[in-house]
């Protein structure tokens, strides 16, 4: 199983927005995470900053693709973007991926 982590910063002000958009995701959003293979997706706060981190069952690669070419993730986007700032791989239209340099298993 392939691991993800990710990076980004909500906006000032809209801790609590961001939170309460999470706490009511889409029903259709959570069955295409799962359907690119997502699982065990949890996102921490320090702040403003934000540390995602999920794990890819059918790999990172098939994760992406099934992400990119998906209408409910430009709507979950669109949605989230008055409150996020993320910066995005050009390559992938995906956050830039975090180099993993520890693992404790």
């Amino acid at each position: 199983m392939e691991r993800l982590a990710w990076k980004g910063r909500i906006k000032p002000g809209c801790k609590e927005e961001y939170i309460k958009r999470h706490d009511e995701i889409w029903p259709e959003m959570v069955e295409l995470l799962k359907s690119a293979g997502i699982c065990n997706y949890t996102i921490f706060a320090n702040g403003n900053e934000l540390f995602g981190y999920y794990e890819c069952e059918k790999g990172i690669a098939f994760a992406e693709s099934t992400q990119a070419g998906s209408p409910i993730v430009d709507r979950w986007n669109e949605y989230m973007d008055d409150i996020l700032e993320l910066e995005m791989d050009p390559e992938t239209g995906a956050q830039p991926k975090l180099e993993q340099v520890f693992r404790l298993d």
